[in-house]
């Protein structure tokens, strides 16, 4: 089996990041939206989802409503109090959206058409993409893009998958057509590019720390608190690497997770001590895609 693993990235010296107006860090506000497509008895699926805010095994064939009414909480409350503190801070977001959560919620879909957040593909269905096969894996991405185009009148031009992609997903995105990255890496904190079928490819790496679903399993967040400070320091150590070269700080959060109140009240407080730094770019990753495609693709070569 050939290794294709790369161990070494941009090693100690990175590429300068091409940011806007010389900025020293982007920081990418994420928004999963995932609450109506996660497993469910409804919908044919042999189990209930099992991943939620009291996580336990689910038995075959039987519903958990209480896990349920946690994922509609998610869709009912969180994420509107999620997008009133991105509107209200006046910062735009990425949403990995589900296409058939979005379908189930009309409401958002409309809000979605018109806002300026970007909507980032993230699966026909929240279902591990890795256990689908290559021919069904195909065919829910497609689905998908139609779902999206259909329910908030245009395409999705990024892709991330649940807990990570298979052996097939790149090239799977890549063949589809219409997109230009994907968020299927956990790396570095640069986007990199990588070869796809003999074509240079934009991945935008996401993070899993700087996320609030640390507030699950173990080890876990306590108070808000604990997980507001933890992305401060992030954004401190970023911020300071970034005075000689720019980095990217994502941060990741979920409307059935972060959208709760306590919980809330951190992703503001952290907005608002990014926003109190100068040279920080709160971007939406198709504008980080695209800052470096247009640096390291698509600007011509130096002559010789």
């Amino acid at each position: 089996m050939t290794d294709t693993r790369d161990f070494v990235g941009y090693g100690r010296v990175p590429p300068r990041a091409p940011w806007p107006d010389g900025a020293r860090i982007a920081v990418s506000l994420v928004l999963n939206y995932e609450e109506g497509s996660e497993q469910a008895i409804l919908d044919g699926d042999p189990r209930s989802e099992d991943t939620g805010e009291a996580t336990r095994a689910q038995q075959p064939g039987k519903r958990d409503l209480a896990m349920e009414s946690m994922f509609e909480y998610g869709s009912r409350v969180g994420v509107w109090r999620l997008l009133d503190i991105f509107d209200r801070q006046g910062v735009p977001a990425t949403v990995f959206a589900c296409a058939v959560a979005v379908e189930r919620n009309p409401q958002l879909a409309d809000y979605l058409r018109s806002a300026s957040h970007e909507v980032v593909s993230h699966g026909y269905r929240w279902e591990e993409v890795s256990t689908l096969g290559e021919v069904v894996e195909r065919e829910h991405i497609r689905l998908a893009v139609q779902s999206l185009e259909r329910t908030i009148g245009r395409r999705p031009l990024g892709w991330y998958c649940r807990y990570g992609p298979s052996q097939y997903t790149r090239r799977l995105v890549v063949e589809e057509g219409g997109f230009e990255y994907d968020c299927d890496s956990y790396a570095d904190d640069l986007p990199f590019l990588v070869d796809v079928g003999g074509r240079p490819w934009c991945v935008v790496p996401y993070a899993l720390d700087t996320n609030d679903g640390r507030f699950w399993g173990a080890p876990h967040f306590g108070p808000a608190d604990d997980f507001g400070e933890y992305l401060k320091d992030a954004f401190d150590c970023l911020y300071r690497e970034g005075a000689t070269t720019p980095k990217m700080m994502s941060v990741g959060l979920h409307c059935r997770i972060a959208g709760r109140p306590a919980r809330s009240v951190a992703v503001e407080r952290f907005v608002e001590y990014a926003k109190s730094h100068p040279g920080v770019w709160f971007a939406r990753r198709l504008e980080i895609a695209r800052a470096w495609r247009r640096a390291f693709i698509e600007a011509p070569s130096s002559p010789d």
